[in-house]
């Protein structure tokens, strides 16, 4: 049994980020105020771990139920293929942008890259939870 405890917990703590910052939006908070840039790159902190954490535990999963040869040395959209092709994930070319946004992410002091990554945290949240639900059911 494959434990995937720990994309749980970066999971929740990208679902709870993205609370926090919603919260302080409904309190009449900025974007432009330096909390909500904290709250912000919070969030894309958290984004990093998930997806890191994501896109490990497809490989693991699939390195377990296809063989460890088959995923041995492949690309990334490989693996989101594979993931696809053994229906652990939906939208393959959304895990595409994912990859994209996490490779910018080490950009993110520019402004408009982080509002870019910021705006997929959400969509990238419900993906990985559903990305997790499905891993937690295969696993026998």
């Amino acid at each position: 049994m494959l434990d995937f405890s720990s994309l749980s917990r970066a999971i929740n703590a990208l679902d709870e980020s993205l609370d926090v910052v919603s919260r302080y939006l409904g309190n009449h908070g900025s974007t432009e105020a330096p909390e909500y840039r904290t709250f912000r790159a919070g969030v894309i902190q958290n984004f990093e771990i998930a997806y890191e954490l994501s896109w490990k535990a497809m490989r693991t999963w699939l390195g377990e139920n296809l063989g460890k040869t088959a995923i041995d040395g492949i690309t990334r959209k490989e693996l989101f293929r594979f993931a696809a092709e053994s229906y652990l994930i939906d939208d393959v070319k959304a895990w595409f942008n994912y990859h994209k946004f996490r490779n910018q992410t080490s950009h993110t002091y520019e402004e408009s890259i982080a509002k870019e990554v910021f705006e997929q945290t959400p969509a990238f949240a419900k993906s990985t939870r559903q990305l997790l639900n499905t891993l937690t059911s295969k696993n026998d």
